[in-house]
Parts: structure tokens; C-alpha cells; sequence
């Protein structure tokens, strides 16, 4: 069907009670939450929302009227206070008389600064004066999927005059701007008794000199557009009606899991990236329709979609009926190619003598019929962000094409909003990407100690990170810890058994439909066990080869086989043990398989350079804190061989080292981070013992 049906109303969730405490500019914040709060009203970092308030001059201590107005780059759903610009009201109606024209339009930004109320350090962004020229106390803009489509529609104005009279008006495409900003002002002088204007192929403005009335109407607004076109499109086949039939859920999400790694190599040429995969109702709809070819080349309307998900996607040719993987594969390569061919041309096509220069010509929506939508980007909130505004630009193609004919920006303008100097200015101001920026880990004994701190490290490096445990419960504590510090985008979890061939198999292909592949991989699932050799079982020496050298074979295999699909090169961690070059009595085995371990890194490290593989060693010793292993039998016994109790153990461990200090897992994390940063890009085969030293254990 087009469109949710009528009775999917949007909620009202103003509570009056607890507004009517708020000041002005404080309702303007929980007016701006609410509203964001619901993506069928805006998309993420879409629309804005303002309000002109008295304030009390911190000079002069007269009170003057002041815009409040969501700041540059912000999103209505999260912002703060210290997220809207403040501006004075009489400082930006004197713009009017230094404005020289449209040609010079882009010279009044530079202006809003001198605004600024209160020496508020955020930055306007380019719709103030959209929001300060309304004659009416508050404003918000919003892209709601609904208004967009009357707004891309061949017919957008005939369609608003017919869906909302003369309460809601419309202008034509005008790129956002302080000319835009001139064009409703002037609307609101013309039309005192319109509430609001559908601005064609862009958005909803709409107003009101009370807070909640503002919200109120925004919503009804909203939801009039919804209902139109619920009966209009009631019974219809959308975009044609489908011509593929959707693959089963798990099929669909292990082709994604083989093509992303893929796609993935071929387009992080200038960065690493991250992808997204999305195979949600309306995402299947569209790339199993008839029309869907023809209206993905089309481009996206609003210029919100468009700079996140370029001027179109890239349609990957794969039949669902006859599913041959190995053919698309095949054949990607070429297309990938000749999309940035294609992009290349149109840029060289649009772009004009001051034009910023030629970005990444790689697609960032890749649509495969019967299996959804891949996005990649350079990082993983920014891909999913992408996802969500295709899926909203799907919904916005949708709605016109079935009332009218849905209609792209003419490709001049989008190129124009794509390469305009303010958008690159913008990209310029932000902050240098960090040292870790779009690389994916997958960290086995993920939950432990080790495991967790070296996730955290990559963390705080922008990394994504995939933890791997057998403990599901101690998985889920870690992923929850991580994620609320560094967002749930970057944190997955898996559970494996690393001596389980399928299970560690299946992991990969997780960390493949999640994140699109992988880059590193921190081997450190670990066991310890300590007995006599005459009193070590089978069944004992059998369970250290099988985690500790087995499970690290598993692992690495694994991993080089995406490493060799992507080829972007990678790093391998093992985290080993002093013991694995230091002989401990009464451990043979679990010596025995730290040292199988090391040989197989010094192995792995000959076969991966030749793709640009590093495989390097962490040798810790005595790792207390956090860790697993350090708990229940083993711990019994190690404070048995060296004759102390438990609360000993850790102060003969440090007094016994060359240092005389303790090993901590953070420390394990720094080398573990080393090893695998371009810090260390010239070293592979080696070995790095963290054991506050340990001549037993130097290597020689």
C-alpha cells in the first residue's frame, strides 16, 4: 500500500502541566524533543525549530527581543539547550539592508555571527533567517515523509491547495538560504491568515504565537497529509506493483553478509568504511518493484536525503528468483566502476569554476531486489543514519508517484546544494578523524578483562567492535557498559565457542551483515588450567589444544578469508602468555598451547603479508584484575604451586617481576591497540610481553 493508513495518528505528547512550568526558550526545547521524538515528522538532524523570546540584554539591561534557533548540525530529537544559536531580532532585520542580492546570498552567513546574543558560541545555520523573518513567535520546519511527497510531486502545488485550502501555502524550489528567507517573509505579508507553506521539493513550515499551539498544528498538519493520502491511495499497488519476491529473512541476511564485505573493499579506496544492512518492509517493497529502477535514478528530493545518500543509488543486479551469489560477485567490480564513472561525469558535468573538488564517487545505497538495502559510509551511525533517510526518500517516492509523478531536484540544483561552498565549509570545521575511524574489530573473550579493555581501547579510537564470548550473560553486562559510553552503533555481540567450527564460521558472517566486514581481529579466548603432568587428563590437555590453539586457528581462518574478499589488507592480535615462551611447572599443557599459539602467529604472519595481514603477539603475565580464567580452580592452584593464598598471589606475581609492578588489563589493551594501528604498520611476526618484565620470557 502508498502510504501507513489513517488510523496510525500521530501522538500528541504535550503535557501541559508540566510545559506550563517552562520558560519560553525552555518549551522551545521540549517543543523540539517532541517532535523529533517521531521520524514520520522529521528525520534525524532534519528541520529545525525556533522561537523569539525576551531577554534581558547582559549589556544594556534592557529586555530585547532574542531568536532562539536550532543550532548548525544539530538534531531536533537530542539537542540541549546549548544546542540553539541566540540571536538578537533587531540586528538580523538590519541583514535587510546589507543584502546585495541573490548572487550574493551565500555572504549573509558570514553576517550572522555579528547577531549573536549573549556571546552564545553556537553557530547559526543557513535557515535562520527563514525562521527570523516569520512575523510569528514560533516556527518549525519539518520533513515529514508525507509533506515531502506532496512537495516532490510533478503537481506539488495544485495537491496543497487541494489537500489544505488556503491554511497551508507553497513556494516553489528555492535552494535554503537568506533569499528563501526573503520569499517567506514576503508569503507571510501576502498571506496573514496561512498558518504555514509547503516549500516544493523540500518541506513544512509552519507557525504559531504559542508554543503548544505550534506543536499542535505542526501535528495536524502532519497528519492531514497522512490521511489524504490513505484514501487517495487505498487499494493501489505501490511503484508498480512487485516484479521479485522477497528471499527468507535468513537467506537475505547472509547474501547481504557475502556482498558487503565485497562492496566493502572495493569502495574504502580513500577511507575505511562501514556498512549497514536494511531489510525492513518498506526497503523490500521498493527493491522488489517494477518502478523501482526507474525511480532510483531519479535521485532524491529533499536535500537532507540527498547529501546523505548521494545523487542516487547503485542497483545491484541479482535475481532472487535464480539466487547466484557467485555471479554478482562476479560482476560487482564493474559496476561498482562504472557508478563512480558516473558520478565523475556528473560532476564534471555541474561543477563550476569555484567548486569544492570531486569527493568519494562511490555509491553510499546500494539497493538488491529480494534482499533490501546496503549502505556504507565512514562510520557506522552514518551509514545507518544513510539507511534511514533512503528509507524516508523511499516513502517520499511512494506518495507522489501515486497521487502524481514523483520528481527529483533538477541535477544543477543538486549538485549546486551537494558542492556548495557553505556544505564544504561545513565539512572542513569537523574534527579530524580518529586514529581507529571506520575500522571493525571482532574481539574474542570479548566479556573478560583483556578482552573488554582492548574493546574499549579500539572504542576510543572510533572503531566498531563486535565482542565474542561463550558467556552470554557476562556479553550482555559488557555490551551495555560499552555501548551507553560509546553508543549502541559500534557495539555488537556474538556468542561463540571458538572450538566450534560453524559457530565461529556463523560469527563472521555476523560481523559481516552488521558492519560489513572486518579489519582486526584480538584472539584472546582463553582457559588456564594447572595439574602434575602425571595427574593431567586427556580430557585436560585435549581442552587447552582445542581453545587455545585450535579456536585461534579457527578464528584467524576465518578472518583471513573476509581479509582476502576485501582486500584492504588487516591485523591479527593473538594474546598469548608468557608461558607461552616460559616453561611453568605443573601447567604443560596450558604452556604447551600458548606456545602453539605464538608458532601459529609466526605462520600466519608469512601467509598474511603478502595481502598486507599483519599477526602479531601480546604476551601478558599475572593479568589479575577482570580477568576470567583467574577465577574458581585456577586460581586454587597457582596459590598452591607458589605456596601462598589468594590474597597473596597477585603481590608475588608483581614482587616476582623485574618492574616490581602489577599487570593490569588496560595495559594488555595499549598493546593490543598498537599492534593493531598504523602505529605499527611496519610490523608483523613480532611479539610484545607485558609482564612488567620476565627474563625467562625475552625472546631470543
Amino acid at each position: 500500500m502508498t502510504t501507513a493508513p489513517a488510523t496510525q495518528y500521530l501522538e500528541n505528547k504535550w503535557d501541559a502541566s508540566h510545559a506550563d512550568k517552562m520558560t519560553d526558550s525552555e518549551k522551545l526545547l521540549y517543543r523540539s524533543n517532541l517532535l523529533g521524538s517521531d521520524k514520520r515528522i522529521t528525520n534525524y538532524g532534519g528541520g529545525n525549530t525556533s522561537a523569539k523570546v525576551m531577554e534581558k540584554d547582559p549589556l544594556t539591561g534592557d529586555m530585547v527581543e532574542v531568536l532562539w534557533v536550532k543550532g548548525s548540525g544539530g538534531d531536533v530529537g537530542s539537542i540541549k539547550m546549548d544546542g540553539f544559536a541566540t540571536l538578537y531580532m533587531d540586528k538580523l532585520n538590519a541583514l535587510r539592508g546589507v543584502y546585495r542580492g541573490p548572487e550574493f546570498e551565500d555572504e549573509m552567513v558570514g553576517f550572522l555571527p555579528h547577531c549573536t546574543f549573549n556571546l552564545n558560541p553556537r553557530a547559526a545555520s543557513i535557515d535562520t533567517p527563514l525562521h527570523a523573518y516569520v512575523p510569528v513567535k514560533h516556527v518549525d520546519h519539518m520533513h515529514p515523509d508525507a509533506i515531502i511527497a506532496i512537495a516532490a510531486a510533478k503537481d506539488s502545488k495544485a495537491l496543497t491547495q487541494e489537500i489544505f485550502g488556503d491554511t497551508i501555502g507553497w513556494l516553489p524550489w528555492k535552494r535554503p538560504g537568506y533569499e528563501l528567507g526573503l520569499w517567506l517573509s514576503e508569503f507571510c505579508e501576502r498571506n496573514p491568515n496561512a498558518k504555514g507553506v509547503v516549500l516544493e521539493s523540500h518541506g513544512l513550515f509552519t507557525w504559531a504565537d504559542d508554543a503548544q499551539e505550534c506543536y499542535d498544528l505542526t501535528l495536524a498538519v502532519i497528519q492531514k497529509a497522512m490521511d489524504w493520502f490513505a484514501r487517495e491511495t487505498a487499494g493501489k499497488s505501490a511503484f508498480g506493483g512487485a516484479v521479485h519476491t522477497s528471499l527468507p529473512a535468513q537467506a537475505r541476511r547472509a547474501t547481504a553478509a557475502r556482498l558487503m564485505p565485497a562492496i566493502r573493499g572495493m569502495v574504502s579506496g580513500q577511507q575505511h568504511m562501514v556498512g549497514h544492512f536494511e531489510d525492513n518492509d518498506a526497503v523490500l517493497e521498493f527493491v522488489n518493484a517494477k518502478d523501482m529502477k526507474r525511480l532510483a535514478a531519479l535521485g532524491t528530493s529533499c536535500p537532507d536525503h540527498f547529501l546523505r545518500t548521494k545523487i542516487c543509488p547503485l542497483v545491484v543486479n541479482f535475481d532472487p528468483a535464480k539466487p547466484d551469489v557467485d555471479a554478482t560477485l562476479a560482476g560487482l567490480a564493474d559496476a561498482v566502476a562504472a557508478y563512480r564513472e558516473g558520478y565523475k561525469a556528473y560532476y564534471e558535468r555541474c561543477k563550476r569554476a569555484d567548486s569544492p573538488a570531486l569527493r568519494d564517487p562511490n555509491a553510499v545505497v546500494y539497493l538488491v531486489p529480494g534482499v533490501g538495502m546496503i549502505t556504507f559510509a565512514k562510520d557506522k551511525a552514518t551509514a545507518r543514519i544513510s539507511g534511514e533517510f533512503y528509507v524516508n526518500a523511499i516513502n517520499v517516492m511512494r506518495g507522489a508517484d501515486a497521487v502524481s509523478q514523483y520528481q527529483g531536484l533538477p541535477e544543477q540544483e543538486a549538485f549546486d546544494i551537494e558542492y556548495w561552498l557553505l556544505e564544504e565549509a561545513k565539512l572542513q570545521r569537523m574534527p579530524a578523524p580518529k586514529s581507529m575511524a571506520g575500522r571493525v574489530a571482532l574481539v574474542t573473550g570479548g566479556a573478560g578483562g583483556i578482552g573488554s579493555a582492548t574493546a574499549e581501547r579500539y572504542l576510543r579510537e572510533g572503531a566498531c567492535v563486535m565482542l565474542a564470548d561463550i558467556d552470554d550473560e557476562a556479553l550482555v553486562k559488557t555490551a551495555a557498559n560499552l555501548a551507553a559510553r560509546y553508543s549502541a552503533d559500534v557495539v555488537r555481540t556474538v556468542k561463540m565457542n571458538v572450538t566450534d567450527e560453524n559457530a565461529v564460521i556463523a560469527s563472521y558472517a555476523d560481523i559481516a551483515a552488521e558492519f560489513g566486514g572486518v579489519d582486526i581481529l584480538v584472539s584472546n579466548a582463553g582457559i588456564a588450567s594447572a595439574a602434575p603432568v602425571e595427574e593431567t587428563s586427556l580430557d585436560l590437555w585435549n581442552k587447552n589444544m582445542a581453545i587455545l590453539s585450535t579456536g585461534y586457528f579457527l578464528v584467524s581462518r576465518e578472518a583471513f578469508k573476509l581479509f582476502k574478499v576485501q582486500d584492504m589488507g588487516g591485523s591479527v592480535v593473538f594474546v598469548a602468555s608468557k608461558n607461552g615462551l616460559a616453561a611453568s611447572p605443573n601447567a604443560a599443557a596450558y604452556c604447551t598451547a600458548k606456545a602453539s599459539e605464538i608458532h601459529l602467529a609466526r605462520c600466519l604472519a608469512l601467509e598474511g603479508a603478502p595481502m598486507g595481514v599483519r599477526v602479531n603477539v601480546v604476551n601478558p603475565d599475572a593479568v589479575l584484575k577482570g580477568s576470567k580464567i583467574w577465577q574458581g580452580e585456577w586460581l586454587d592452584q597457582r596459590a598452591g604451586t607458589y605456596g601462598t593464598d589468594k590474597d597473596g598471589l597477585e603481590a608475588m606475581y608483581r614482587d616476582r617481576s623485574m618492574l616490581k609492578r602489577s599487570v593490569l588489563p588496560e595495559d594488555i589493551a595499549e598493546a593490543a591497540y598498537y599492534l593493531a594501528s598504523d602505529l605499527s604498520s611496519k610490523s608483523t611476526g613480532n611479539i610484545i610481553n607485558v609482564d612488567a618484565g620476565n627474563v625467562q620470557a625475552f625472546t631470543r
